[in-house]
This record gives structure tokens, C-alpha cells and sequence, in this order.
């Protein structure tokens, strides 16, 4: 009995009896109704409701989440025979996120059959059926079976068995199957059988299934909508990767469930199928309307997750070679075929395959392999075994592509992708939570591909740049998460996708770049080809990969560590952020602390008492030390010790391939300073970029002042590196910098500072640009560099780079087929825009009406925002705001406008008439993002309180709540910035 209710009313005995008598009847319905209901063997398709979109925490989403369209949504109704709501049903396993251990897949026979035709793909969805016969082993006695499935609907489910080990038997019994239904939260498939199933027998459920597939959804199968040879096609493909096989076919969906596949993908005639494996044959059937459809089947697979299942469905055309006796085809549209935009993919792709099986002595397995590029895929790319699928952007090159870093991204790319054939497919990792053994590792060979096919490639400098300096900017020690997690931390599906991350990619190559080089290669490569090989078509953990680099190491008498190698690297595996090593030249004391945003005073006593043991690799004067290990809190190294002599100086962490950041105290940096203005050059580029990137980074975060790092930069005259330059440049020259009008006093003095240091280097490549700009094709770092660099130059008002920014625009508007040197387009385009008239604005609007490309639109949309007509955006916010005379959907214009100097005052002034139109237009969390963005330089309560009071009647209640939290977090960092910009004036005073 629950405690009794304050207030209430009275209810005679009669109306009581007449209430409880209704009630019973009412429950007594909804029981029938449910047990009809829950029979999904009787439940027909067309009974069935679509409609709907499911919460966050029911739906799945991509690993791109806020790339995915809105449209069209998932249905949230629950498929047929689903249970009522979890708090009705009685706790079991379906209420855990890992599957019970009662039952072991061995084999599915899979038929898909996706109502795919030409020309008729104008809905946002088009529907599916199936068959799967998945035969298992049955491990513990259960009269239940659970498997995964999602926004499907079950049509029938029955279980044979036990099966006998010999051939078929058509005499084989059945196992009454009395009810099937979901538990939607944990996307589970429930079976209640009338007869237990026993240890060691083998069964085969056979179900039946229908479903819809998605319009550009990702998720599962989904279709695209693309232009070929001048019509308007469709196509169909797959997406199973982490969890969305269920939502295809009911399965086991879990990494270490692995078992073999016979493909069966029924598809209209005029469309091509391709899967995993080869294609094994071709028939015809026709439906109950007598259309004809082709049936194509395909080989067994080898053992594999369901994540690997892969299909397509398409009208493409392919180019094909031959590595080694396997078959590599890349398909993509036919213009793009005929126009030759596959030719370099396809000429890198096997020679990757045979380094890689060079390298682990183990060959490649399957005797095919399709790479298909599709119109869209969230720019990313999926190693499915067999079948591995691209956006068509990171694949296939254009005749434009020449001046980019596009070769580059393409063979990264494909790098990672056939890495995964080994890393991920071959060896797949127990569960989700040491997703990094695949990820890191296929991240981290990307660059020893790229480095044995192009011996000059900067290996250092380029995983620095890519990897480490992104992932270092993003991780600490209280915030960002561990790169192994305990599997029991997850408890929602959607926990996973969120793994799909920096720290997984990046700290994850990180990691095992850092295993390699306090090893050595030999040792490195040894334990993976060990590891490799004894968990092929299998499945391993964090610790089977440590066993194995122990076991090398225990046979080999070179490398001598601290600690087992478990020991070692789980602190890094296993802790969230990473330390900061300070050394004291003076005394060769050497510390460790965690790096934290922001230090304070004694925050590590208080908040972070783990240590690591990390592999100091170290030059003295130039020369390569040997290796020492800090294996506690603290440490003394006399060999680290400096005399007063110019000459002598230390560089901590080698080649930067520990992950950490260096501190020195204030003797060691004077000595680098020195070296640097005496001999730059005796210091490796890497180790000048260290510098400059560690002593800016800590300056940021209260380790050391800012004095510091700036003065590193003296030398900079001397420096003709453009990766050296970048990584000072983004940390001097920042967004909040240039568009806070308030840096008045620090700008003239920047200026100056910087005008005498970076005329040499501008010069350098201005002439590049300006005679050769083919040569920088294979420069890149210069690439990545390069627009920073000029966007810099015409900031502070160097002539020379604005008077080449004005050629180059007028060349491109007067001819525009001279194009605009990709690396610095987009500096180009605002400068043309910010130094022109309508005129000009108006020719880049009808250049963004003729292209199709997406890049190419936003960087238009952004280039037409740094206009400083105020009419002129005035304009802009009107177009964007009524979609005329275009949708400018590839982003938000409205921010895009906020973000410039003049615009910030101009989308303010447009809000005050024109707020609900944005809010209809754009959502009221645009309105949220608009006023952080225009409030991006307060720096007091007074300018807190009119924001909120502007921006109040626009607002809705819940978010009026936390902007000002955020508000006061934007003032405090200014506050903060302000200070620092105050130190950094005052040193440029009195050294410009």
C-alpha cells in the first residue's frame, strides 16, 4: 500500500464496485489483445504503422551524428509483437546490453530482397524483406532465445533441430516456437519456445522479415539519390558498422559472435549486386505482379562479424587489375569511370595489399576485393572484408585535384582501409570497448604505407600534423575518456557509436607509434605477427595483444624494460589524458604531473594520483641518447645535467613519438632560445616544432608563462620550415585575435613583429605560386600549411600578398577556368570579396548557382560572408533566411555572417525584425549558437545581461537557462585571454 494521499474525495461503495468491475475488463482486453499481438507468425506487413521519430536514447545514430538529415525519421513504433513497455515486463537478460552466452552462430543463409527499381525512388523510404537461417550452437540449457533486432518486423520464426552433424535431413524436428517479442530498448528479439534447447546440440531458427530502407540515413541499408550521364539514378548500400546490422536482419550483433554467410541479394535486372565474396550465380524469379527480378548469390565468407556483412546495389561501372592473383575492382558512376578518376586509387590499392602482406607474412584471404565510391557516405569510408565502400570525395580524383592534398587524403585513406583487412577483420576485437586495437592500429600504419612507397615523405612532421598535435589539443586528465574501457561501463547501444572518436583514431596511433619506438621496429612488427596470426578469424583483447609483445620480448635479450609491457601500457591505455614531463637541466631532475586545462596550484595532489611510466627517448647537443624510463612520480638523471657552456642543451622525447608534452625549467628553454637564434638548423624540424607547440600549449594552460613561448619565436626570420611556421602562426594569430576589435594596442605591434620575421619564408612561396604552383603537388606539408600562411600575410597587410590575392581573383573571374590555387582559394575568395564591390559578390553567387560539389558550395557561401558592405550581407541574411533565390543548405548562413568582423553587427541588427524567420528557418538552438557568437568577445556581467535581454523574447524557457552559464564561461576566458594578450603586447613592446 502506497502512503496516503493528502487530499482526495469520496466514492460510494455501488461507484466503487461498478469502477473495479470495468477496470478488470479493461486489463482483460488489453491481455487478449496483447497475446493476439504478440504473435509475430501472424502479423501481416500491411497491418503495419510507420511512423514517428524515436528518442535519442532508442535510436541509434552514426558516427557522423550531425551529418545525419533529419529526414526521413525512424519509425518509433515498435515492430510487431513487441512487449509492453520494460517497466510491464519482468526483469531477464533482456534488460543487459551483451547478448546471453546461451547460443553460438555458426552459418546464416541470407536473403535480402530490397524493391530497388529505375525511376521510381522519388519516397524518402522503399521497402525490404528477407530470410535469415542462422544455424547455431546451443551452449546452456534455455527455452528462450534472444538475438538482435531493430525496426524490423518479424513475419515468421520457427527452430529445427537438433540438427545432426551429417547432411541435411528433411526428417529433422521442430522446436515450438510459443511467442516472439522485442524489448525495443536493448533491441532484442525475443523467442519463448515450448522446448528446451540442450548443450552441444546444433540448431537452425529460420525467420522471415520485412522493413524499410532509408533515404542517405546511413544506418543499415540505406539508398542514394545521384546525377550519372545526365539522369537522375538510385542506388542501394550498406552500412552495418557498429550496430545496424540488426536493423537488416535479425542477428547476433556483437564483434565476437563471428560466424560464415551465404549472400543472396534479389535486385531488379538492370541493377548490379555485390557482396563480400564473389558472385557464385544468377537466376530470375518473378513477383506476384510479374515483374522479373534477378537472384544473385554469392560465396561463403569467411568467419566475421555481422558488422562486415556488406552489399551494394547499383547501375556503376568499374576499372579493374590484378595483385597477386586477386581481383581489385573500384566501381563508381560511369562518367567518373570514363573520365579516369579511379586510375590512382586503383594503382595504389594493390601494392598496399602487398606491402601489408609483405609485412605480417600473412596473406591477404578473400580472392576479391570491390571498392565502390559512393555519391555520399559522410565523408568517411568501412573496410567491410571484400566489399569496402568510400565517399566518392576521399576515392576518386578530378581534374582539379592536381595543386591539393587530395593524393594524399586518398592514399591515407585507402592505407587505414586495407590496414583494417588485418587489423579489425582478420582479428576482430572482443566488444566494443578495445575498438582502438583495430582503429589505432589501422590509423598508426597508415603512415609506414605512405613511407615505404614515397621514401622522402616527412613521416614525423605529417603524423604530427594529422595525428598528435589534434588529439593532445582535445585530451586531459579530467574531462576526455581512456582509450580501453571496462565493458561494464556501457549500458545503452548508443554508448558505442560514441567510440568512433579522436581518442580511439588518434590517441590509439599514438599509443602504438609510442610502443614501436621504445621497442624498435623489428621487436614491434615480431609481436604483431604473432598476435596476428593466433587470433586469425577470431577474436582478441587488450591483453592477448600485451602477451604476445611480452613473449617477443622474453625471447630477446637487447631490450630490457621496467616493467612487463601490460604494466606499461595499460596506465596509458587505461587513464584518461596524459603527463607533462619537466626537467630541470641544472639538476637532471625530471617530474611527471598530469596535463590538465588550466592547472592551478596543488590541482594534482588533489584530484589525480596515478602515474605512468614513460619512455624518455632524448637528444643531448644533437646526438641520440639512450633510452631512460621515468617509472614514478619523480626522478633524477645527472646524465640530463647542462653545463654553462652555449652548446649544450637537451631535447626530451625524440621524433616526438611519446605521447606527452615537455616542460623544461627556465635554463633549459634559455638554451634552446639560444640554440635557436645561433643554429636553428642543428635542431631537427620536428624537435622546433615540439618546441614551439609545447611552450604554447603550456603557456595556455598555467605551466609556464607566456614570455616563454614567445620567446622561441626571435629566431623565426631564419626559418624557412612551413610546418614550423604553421604551428606558430595558429597559436599567435587566432580567431579571437583577429576579430576582437579590442587587440587595437597588440595588432601594430604584431604586425611589425611578424612583417620582418615571415618576409622570407613569404617570399619563398609567394614565388611558387606565382611561377610553379604544379611543384606544390608533392609538398604535403605545404599544403596543409600554406593557406594559414597567406591568410596571415594579407592580415597583416603585407602588400605583396594582397596584391597577388587581387590577381589571382580578377585571373579567375575574367577566365574562370584559370582556377584558383587550391591551398590558398579560399584566403583568395574572401579577400576578392571583402576588397570588391556587388559586383563581385554577385559573380561568386552565380558560380555557387553552377556548382554541384558541396566543398565547393560552402566555400563560396563562406567567401561571399566576408563581404563588408553592410547592405551587402544585409542581402545575404535575406536570401539565406527566405531560400531564394537559393537554399544555401550546406550550412548556416546566418553563423557563417556572425562570425565575420562586420557581420557580427549586421545579423544582430537582422535579428531584431527577422528572429522568428531564423528560428523557422534554422532552429532555436541557431538562435543560442547566434548569440554565443556574437557575444564571443564580452568580458563583462553588464554586456552578459543585454545579450540576454536582446536575444530574451527569442529564447525558449529551457534554454534561457543555460546560456547564461555559458555566457559567463565565454566572459571568464576572455578575462583570461585579455590578461594574456595584456603580457603578450608588453613583451611585442619591447622586442619589435
Amino acid at each position: 500500500m502506497g502512503p496516503p494521499s493528502s487530499s482526495g474525495f469520496y466514492v460510494s461503495r455501488a461507484v466503487a464496485l461498478m469502477l473495479a468491475a470495468l477496470a478488470a475488463a479493461l486489463l482483460l482486453a488489453l491481455a487478449v489483445l496483447a497475446a493476439l499481438y504478440g504473435r509475430c507468425a501472424r502479423v501481416q506487413p500491411s497491418d503495419l504503422h510507420h511512423s514517428g521519430v524515436p528518442d535519442a536514447a532508442s535510436s541509434p545514430r552514426g558516427t557522423q551524428e550531425e551529418q545525419l538529415p533529419t529526414w526521413p525519421p525512424r519509425p518509433t513504433r515498435e515492430p510487431a509483437g513487441t512487449a509492453t513497455p520494460g517497466h510491464w515486463r519482468p526483469p531477464g537478460p533482456w534488460d543487459q546490453l551483451r547478448l546471453p552466452p546461451w547460443l553460438m552462430p555458426l552459418h546464416y543463409e541470407l536473403e535480402l530482397w530490397p524493391r530497388l527499381r529505375p525511376n521510381e525512388f522519388q519516397s524518402p523510404t522503399l521497402s525490404f524483406t528477407g530470410r535469415v537461417n542462422i544455424t547455431v550452437r546451443c551452449t546452456a540449457a534455455t527455452a528462450r532465445l534472444l538475438l538482435h533486432s531493430l525496426f524490423l518486423d518479424c513475419e515468421s520464426a520457427e527452430v529445427r533441430g537438433p540438427l545432426s552433424s551429417g547432411p541435411r535431413d528433411g526428417a529433422v524436428g521442430r522446436v515450438p516456437v510459443d511467442d516472439v517479442w522485442f524489448a525495443f530498448d536493448m533491441q532484442y528479439m525475443v523467442l519463448e519456445l515450448g522446448a528446451t534447447l540442450q548443450p552441444g546440440s546444433r540448431y537452425e531458427l529460420q525467420l522471415s522479415f520485412s522493413g524499410l530502407v532509408y533515404r542517405d540515413l546511413r544506418e543499415g541499408l540505406f539508398f542514394s539519390i545521384y546525377t550519372d550521364q545526365g539522369e537522375r539514378r538510385a542506388l542501394l548500400a550498406s552500412q552495418m558498422e557498429p550496430t545496424f546490422a540488426r536493423s537488416v536482419f535479425p542477428c547476433f550483433d556483437e564483434p565476437a559472435l563471428k560466424a560464415t554467410f551465404n549472400i543472396t541479394i534479389i535486385h531488379h535486372p538492370s541493377y548490379g549486386a555485390l557482396s563480400n565474396m564473389p558472385k557464385l550465380g544468377q537466376s530470375e524469379k518473378r513477383d506476384v505482379n510479374g515483374s522479373l527480378w534477378t537472384i544473385t548469390t554469392f560465396s561463403t565468407t569467411p568467419h566475421m562479424p555481422t558488422y562486415l556483412v556488406a552489399l551494394a546495389i547499383c547501375d556503376y561501372d568499374h576499372v579493374s587489375r590484378t595483385e597477386r592473383g586477386q581481383e581489385i575492382r573500384i566501381w563508381a558512376r560511369k562518367d567518373a569511370i570514363a573520365n579516369g578518376n579511379a586510375a590512382f586509387a586503383l594503382n595504389i590499392t594493390g601494392p598496399i595489399f602487398s606491402f601489408l602482406e609483405d609485412l605480417f607474412n600473412i596473406s591477404y584471404p578473400l580472392p576479391k576485393t570491390d571498392i565502390i565510391a559512393l555519391p555520399t557516405f559522410d565523408n568517411s569510408a568501412m573496410e567491410n572484408w571484400g566489399l569496402l565502400i568510400f565517399d566518392e570525395s576521399l576515392l576518386l580524383m578530378q581534374p582539379n585535384d592536381q595543386v591539393t592534398d587530395k593524393k594524399a587524403v586518398i592514399s591515407f585513406i585507402l592505407s587505414h582501409e586495407i590496414g583494417h583487412q588485418w587489423f579489425g577483420n582478420l582479428v576482430t576485437m572482443n566488444w566494443w570497448n578495445d575498438i582502438w586495437l583495430k582503429e589505432g592500429f589501422a590509423s598508426y600504419f597508415e603512415f609506414g604505407v605512405i613511407n615505404y612507397f614515397n621514401p622522402k615523405f616527412r613521416r614525423n612532421e605529417v603524423f604530427f600534423s594529422n595525428i598528435l598535435h589534434h588529439v593532445l589539443s582535445e585530451d586531459h586528465a579530467l574531462v576526455s575518456r581512456a582509450v580501453s574501457l571496462k565493458v561494464e561501463n556501457f549500458t545503452e547501444t548508443s554508448e558505442i557509436n560514441e567510440l568512433f572518436d579522436l581518442f580511439t583514431y588518434n590517441k590509439g596511433a599514438s599509443l602504438a607509434r609510442m610502443l614501436s619506438s621504445f621497442l624498435n621496429e623489428n621487436v614491434f612488427i615480431s609481436a604483431l605477427k604473432s598476435y596476428l596470426k593466433t587470433f586469425s578469424y577470431s577474436n582478441a583483447e587488450q591483453d592477448d595483444l600485451w602477451r604476445h609483445f611480452q613473449m617477443v620480448i622474453d625471447d630477446q635479450s637487447k631490450i630490457l624494460l621496467p616493467a612487463p609491457v601490460k604494466s606499461i601500457m595499460d596506465r596509458w591505455t587505461h587513464q584518461s589524458g596524459f603527463p607533462v614531463i619537466t626537467l630541470n637541466v641544472s639538476t637532471g631532475a625530471m617530474k611527471q604531473e598530469p596535463f590538465y586545462l588550466g592547472k592551478v596550484q596543488n590541482q594534482t595532489l588533489l584530484t589525480h594520483n596515478d602515474t605512468w611510466i614513460v619512455p624518455i627517448l632524448w637528444i643531448k647537443n644533437g646526438i641520440t641518447q639512450s633510452l631512460v624510463w621515468l617509472d614514478k612520480s619523480s626522478k633524477i638523471f645527472p646524465e640530463m645535467q647542462v653545463s654553462d657552456s652555449d652548446h649544450d642543451w637537451v631535447i626530451l622525447n625524440l621524433n616526438m613519438t611519446g605521447y606527452y608534452r615537455v616542460n623544461y625549467d627556465k635554463v633549459g628553454w634559455k638554451k634552446l632560445k639560444q640554440q635557436l637564434e645561433k643554429d636553428p638548423k642543428a635542431i631537427p624540424v620536428i624537435h622546433r616544432l615540439q618546441m614551439i607547440d609545447d611552450a604554447f600549449s603550456l603557456s595556455k594552460n598555467n605551466y609556464v608563462e607566456i614570455e616563454t613561448a614567445l620567446d622561441l619565436t626571435k629566431y623565426l626570420a631564419e626559418e624557412d620550415e612551413i610546418i614550423v611556421w604553421y604551428a606558430v602562426l595558429v597559436n599567435l594569430v587566432t580567431k579571437d585575435l583577429v576579430f576582437d576589435v579590442n587587440n587595437y594596442d597588440m595588432y601594430p605591434l604584431l604586425k611589425k613583429y611578424l612583417l620582418k620575421r615571415l618576409i622570407s619564408i613569404w617570399n619563398m612561396y609567394s614565388t611558387v605560386i606565382r611561377e610553379n604552383v604544379a611543384a606544390l603537388q608533392d609538398d604535403y606539408l605545404a599544403l596543409v600549411a600554406l593557406e594559414k600562411l597567406f591568410e596571415t600575410a594579407c592580415w597583416l597587410g603585407l602588400e605583396d600578398c594582397l596584391q597577388l590575392s587581387r590577381e589571382l581573383f580578377k585571373n579567375w573571374t575574367n577566365h574562370p577556368e584559370n582556377e584558383i590555387p587550391y591551398p590558398i582559394k579560399s584566403v583568395v575568395l574572401c579577400y576578392g570579396v571583402a576588397f570588391g564591390s556587388d559586383e563581385e559578390w554577385d559573380f561568386l553567387l552565380n558560380m555557387y548557382s553552377n556548382k554541384t560539389k558541396e566543398e565547393e558550395r560552402i566555400q563560396l557561401t563562406y567567401a561571399m560572408s566576408c563581404s563588408k558592405d553592410p547592405w551587402i550581407l544585409h542581402r545575404y541574411l535575406e536570401y539565406a533566411v527566405t531560400a531564394a533565390p537559393f537554399t544555401f543548405n550546406e550550412t548556416n548562413i546566418m553563423e557563417v555572417v556572425a562570425e565575420s568582423e562586420v557581420g557580427r553587427y549586421i545579423v544582430k541588427d537582422f535579428l531584431i525584425n527577422n528572429w522568428q524567420a531564423v528560428s523557422e528557418r534554422y532552429g532555436t538552438q541557431s538562435l543560442v549558437n547566434l548569440m554565443y557568437i556574437i557575444g564571443r568577445t564580452i568580458s563583462t556581467d553588464l554586456q552578459i545581461t543585454e545579450l540576454q535581454q536582446f536575444f530574451g523574447n527569442m529564447l525558449e524557457e529551457h534554454q534561457k537557462l543555460t546560456v547564461r552559464a555559458k555566457l559567463q564561461t565565454i566572459k571568464n576566458k576572455n578575462l583570461e585571454n585579455k590578461k594574456r594578450n595584456a603580457r603578450m603586447t608588453a613583451w611585442l613592446r619591447k622586442n619589435t
